[in-house]
């Protein structure tokens, strides 16, 4: 039996406020344990909750950036359940009427095609604190400087139907939070992760199987994988005569395995109700537009700018647009190069970002920056230097030797672009290859590029290459 595959995916994406959502503590991340939590974070008696406005304003700007409904009265409310990182015994989130509503978003898939997800919601609500589990020797240690931080959970529908659409969906919010400078979208710091509802059926069948959640998974390939393993779970179970159990399960990744957690709770094991401490949050048209006015240019808009203005593939511009950092970056170096965008674009995808994940480094942390490596370009461009040597003024920019005209003077790089001078090299490696010649002459053409290599060698690489090949091809056809 063929068996579909059915994903749909609630990603939790911390927004960037500097205070908590209903509190003033800070959100910072790194600092010492229990330092950051207030009497409010912690539900303590005759506190009451007040909600940060900046988080509502970050969760408007995401709805608008999908088209999304825009809820004019939403409402919080008290999501009951006890665990030791939730000191109050309820999490306040939203229900029935979530900040957000319906939209939907485009992706691309490896074929080149394209598909929509729908988008079910957006809701605000208040991450809980942390269990650590390491170093206390059979113990569980509790960290609630997480507690009350404001979150964005982001329901899509379940119309994902492969590990890799669920991916290119994840990715493509992932861009998208970060390009509206909402979330910082690090996924290692837990400001950016997801729950992943798994479930299969019979292909051709309109109801949907008994699903699965896959909770808190923070790295894209740990999604693909923890997906991969509970579909081939669950497709084996049900070959196998049993049912799949409706429950929440924790992928390992040390085993690459999912295994149980706990059953799955419905809506109504939370025994949600109106928080009695919050009022409904009304906004009007006027917030809203002037919400939508500070909507950057988004990844789609600026990917079709960059195919149009700098002539790159879909491809590429696909790949650049993908962090908004990594865009600015690509953008400035076009700018100091003179407007060389398809030249920009391989340095900065290939020299600049193997660099950068050689050295373990973020592109905000790059020693060589976008107009330094435009006017490295820029040199290129003039016949300065050229492709080959620009390599080795590259590896000295990032060494900290300068900008590439100080390296290029420094070291002595510039490009022999003097005919006489050339033609002297050339005659030299004829003269000293006659046999060479002679082959070449009798019709083994091969033997060209044996003639370049001697010249570049002869020039210490300086002589420009295109002059070398035209000039060598009139001196041998002579």
């Amino acid at each position: 039996m063929q068996w579909e595959v059915v994903i749909g995916l609630e990603i939790h994406a911390q927004l960037a406020t500097k205070s908590k959502i209903f509190s003033a503590a800070s959100t910072a991340y790194g600092a010492e344990p229990n330092t950051q939590a207030c009497a409010v974070d912690l539900g303590l008696p005759g506190v009451l909750p007040v909600l940060n406005e900046e988080a509502v304003r970050m969760a408007v700007k995401f709805g608008l950036a999908n088209g999304c409904e825009i809820t004019r009265r939403s409402v919080f409310a008290r999501k009951n359940y006890f665990y030791p990182d939730l000191p109050k015994g309820y999490q306040i989130s939203q229900f029935e009427l979530p900040i957000v509503g319906k939209g939907a978003l485009e992706i691309e898939l490896d074929d080149g095609s394209t598909k929509t997800i729908g988008i079910t919601r957006a809701h605000l609500e208040e991450d809980a604190g942390k269990s650590l589990h390491e170093d206390f020797h059979g113990a569980t240690g509790i960290d609630l400087n997480r507690a009350g931080t404001p979150l964005l959970e982001i329901v899509s529908e379940p119309e994902m139907n492969s590990a890799k659409e669920a991916v290119a969906y994840m990715k493509k919010i992932h861009a998208l939070v970060q390009y509206l400078e909402i979330c910082d979208g690090n996924m290692q710091e837990g400001s950016f992760r997801c729950d992943a509802n798994v479930s299969i059926r019979p292909r051709g069948q309109e109801a949907l199987g008994t699903r699965t959640e896959l909770k808190n998974i923070n790295s894209f390939r740990f999604v693909e994988r923890a997906i991969n393993i509970e579909v081939e779970r669950q497709i084996d179970v049900i070959e196998g005569g049993g049912r799949v159990v409706q429950e929440t399960r924790l992928y390992d990744a040390d085993r690459d395995e999912t295994r149980s957690m706990r059953s799955k709770e419905e809506a109504f094991d939370y025994r949600y109700f109106p928080d009695p401490d919050l009022l409904p949050v009304a906004i009007d048209e006027e917030y809203i537009e002037a919400v939508r006015a500070t909507l950057p240019e988004l990844p789609g808009a600026k990917r079709a700018r960059f195919i149009d203005a700098f002539g790159l593939s879909p491809e590429d511009a696909t790949a650049i647009t993908s962090s908004r950092d990594l865009a600015s970056f690509y953008e400035a170096t076009v700018a100091a190069s003179g407007g060389e965008g398809k030249l920009s674009a391989n340095w900065v995808m290939v020299e600049l970002l193997g660099a950068l994940n050689k050295a373990n480094r973020e592109i905000a942390d790059s020693p060589v920056s976008a107009e330094m490596l435009g006017g490295m370009i820029q040199r290129i461009k003039d016949n300065t230097i050229s492709g080959k040597i620009a390599k080795k003024v590259f590896q000295a920019m990032w060494a900290g030797e300068g900008d590439a005209d100080t390296v290029i003077e420094k070291q002595g790089l510039k490009q022999v672009t003097d005919s006489g001078a050339i033609e002297k090299l050339i005659d030299d490696v004829l003269a000293n290859n006659q046999a060479q010649v002679e082959q070449y002459r009798g019709g083994n053409e091969k033997v060209f590029g044996f003639f370049v290599g001697q010249v570049m060698k002869a020039s210490q690489g300086k002589a420009n290459p295109g002059q070398v090949n035209q000039m060598l091809k009139q001196k041998l056809q002579g």
